[in-house]
């Protein structure tokens, strides 16, 4: 009996409602032949979306475009670059997204918005082979760039060449490279063909890292010669503002796309972001003063945010369900020592955090409990995992503990002994540490609390706040780049961009390993390599059972955590200021804070 559409929408109803198990899903699928690749898309939540890219829809339904003023948001972060394929920097990405624009989107709950794209692929219409080895995307016709060149099917298999050649050095160079070769059935129509059956096909072309830019202005600038197009920062995109002034690391001006591919949109006229200042600075600025109508990312100390929320105020404080893990990244390679011209270089092991007991004891010395409580409270929660969501990916095996006395025992085992002025030493070297992070007062207060600890058991710590601009860089000439890691310990947030956790696992991955060769645009900042950690990352990309895919990646997140590469402190809650007057938002922690930038609108 053939399989029909409304059987397979009564068994997804089935399992989300939990009447049903996955692997009895699983298994009735691969009984009516679908492939473990469809079955896995099936059940990741759908958003078909109107033709135009429409996020959830909204009781507000303009007649004209424009008319609405301007927009002012404030990013703490200052942008740097208007290219998200070379930053992985969010500030970078979301400037980013007001220009340009990928084929999806994910909205709220992970479901897919198609925005370029006309549709989005699916057994039902076609756009997904029943082997998982392909994926046909219908673009939307009509579409412009900014400069009144249609956008076609070139431009996609342009990015997708641009971003999987190594010698652009893309930070979304893994999200492309799976894909063998894209043929073009005409102007509109394209099939991507991967080079296995892939159960995360909706990676490449989707939210931050699926920008699509147009070829025929950046075919000039590929490979080596990527970071040198001048469109790096004057972006010529396909979204609903072009930009009109770009200072890097400090404001961008953007002006109305009169061409928008969707009627009547966006509302606002301009759009302008300022970059700089503090988080607690950011909400007063929308709640209090009233100057901005939007701040990003607050990651502010509890007291002060709940100060701030009060009633009367201008704006009010919107926390949201988030993904980011604030975490301290422990440093296999040796910061201080130089080889073939870089520093943090894997022939050149760390004197002592290649010592398990050594990283032990700096686990038991990061007391989460305190830091979560005093520092996040309702803006984050304790965690021992590095990979929290979606929840099937969450690890049940790990468990944090704050413990001095057993640190120091872990300390002495590794034969660091107590001088005579109570710092720890071994073969004549002192345990002295750079424990780096980016300039913010939350995070300089969690650097305080585990500096105390850390000295209280005979560590010395010097501890360095550098500026956002500068750590989260992506000049491959900057020396304070997070990615470049010259310190012994950093510490920052970093969110999946996805709701599956393929592409922000490579974050551990052997070939990921940020270096030279790569303009540091590896993902793999902690230069940690893990045979084991490789094999069941390449297991999951072809792992057909949901199930038994969700399994790896768990497996993954215990091998990360139990070889303390990185010690997870605070599973972050979004926090965001947002005018009383700004509505139309769809806040997401899949994608940018603005991949729904069109829809925002003012109501007085």
């Amino acid at each position: 009996m053939p399989l029909e559409e409304d059987d397979v929408r009564r068994w997804i109803w089935a399992v989300a409602a939990g009447r049903a198990s996955r692997r009895q899903f699983v298994r009735t699928m691969l009984g009516f032949g679908l492939s473990g690749p469809l079955i896995a898309q099936l059940l990741v939540p759908q958003t078909p979306g109107a033709a135009g890219g429409q996020p959830t829809p909204s009781p507000y339904t303009p007649i004209r475009r424009g008319g609405g003023g301007t927009l002012r948001l404030l990013w703490w972060q200052a942008p740097t670059i208007l290219n998200a394929h070379l930053s992985s920097g969010t500030k970078d990405v979301d400037a980013a997204r007001i220009v340009y624009e990928p084929l999806a989107g994910f909205n709220r709950d992970g479901g897919f918005v198609p925005i370029l794209a006309q549709d989005i692929p699916s057994l039902a219409n076609g756009g997904l082979s029943a082997d998982g080895t392909t994926v046909t995307w219908r673009l939307k016709p009509g579409v412009v760039w900014h400069d009144g060149k249609p956008f076609t099917a070139d431009d996609v298999i342009f990015t997708w060449e641009y971003a999987a050649d190594s010698a652009t050095a893309a930070v979304s160079m893994s999200s492309y490279q799976n894909i063998a070769h894209i043929d073009k059935l005409d102007d509109y129509t394209l099939r991507a063909v991967f080079r296995q059956p892939t159960p995360f096909w909706y990676d490449a072309f989707f939210a931050s890292r699926g920008h699509i830019l147009p070829k025929h202005l950046f075919a000039a600038y590929v490979g080596q010669d990527s970071r040198n197009a001048p469109y790096n920062l004057k972006a010529v995109g396909t979204g609903p503002y072009k930009v009109v002034d770009f200072k890097p690391g400090d404001m961008a001006r953007f002006e109305i796309n009169p061409h928008y591919h969707v009627p009547n949109r966006p509302f606002f006229d301009s759009v302008e972001l300022k970059g700089g200042g503090d988080p607690a600075s950011a909400a007063r600025a929308v709640i209090q003063t009233g100057e901005f109508d939007f701040a990003w990312n607050l990651q502010v100390e509890k007291d002060v945010l709940e100060r701030l929320d009060r009633p009367d105020g201008r704006g009010r404080i919107h926390l949201y369900a988030g993904s980011g893990v604030e975490h301290i990244q422990v440093n296999r390679a040796d910061p201080w020592r130089e080889v073939d011209g870089e520093r943090s270089h894997l022939k050149a092991p760390h004197p002592f955090l290649v010592d398990p007991l050594v990283r032990q004891a700096y686990n038991l010395l990061v007391d989460r409990g305190t830091i979560a409580e005093q520092l996040y409270g309702a803006a984050g929660q304790v965690t021992s995992n590095f990979l929290n969501s979606p929840e099937r990916f969450q690890s049940p095996h790990t468990h944090w503990e704050f413990d001095l006395d057993k640190a120091a025992q872990r300390l002495d085992q590794a034969g660091w002994r107590r001088g005579s002025d109570g710092v720890r030493v071994k073969d004549g070297r002192r345990m002295k540490l750079l424990f780096q992070t980016s300039a913010n007062p939350v995070r300089q207060k969690t650097q305080a609390i585990i500096k105390k600890a850390f000295e209280q058991t005979g560590i010395e710590v010097e501890l360095k706040a550098v500026n956002p601009n500068s750590f989260f860089s992506s000049d491959p000439g900057n020396a304070e780049a997070q990615a470049k890691f010259h310190a012994d310990l950093q510490m920052f947030t970093v969110s999946p961009g996805s709701p599956d956790p393929q592409a922000h696992m490579t974050q551990f991955v052997s070939w990921e390993v940020a270096r030279k060769a790569n303009n540091w645009a590896g993902q793999n900042v902690v230069r940690w390599v893990n045979a084991e950690y490789d094999r069941l990352w390449n297991q999951a990309a072809t792992e057909l059972d949901p199930d038994k895919r969700a399994a790896l990646f768990i497996r993954m997140n215990d091998l990360v955590v139990e070889d303390i590469a990185v010690i997870p402190l605070v599973w972050r809650h979004e926090v965001v200021a947002v005018s009383h007057t700004l509505q139309g938002m769809e806040l997401t922690t899949w994608d940018s804070n603005l991949w729904d930038l069109a829809y925002w609108y003012r109501q007085s």
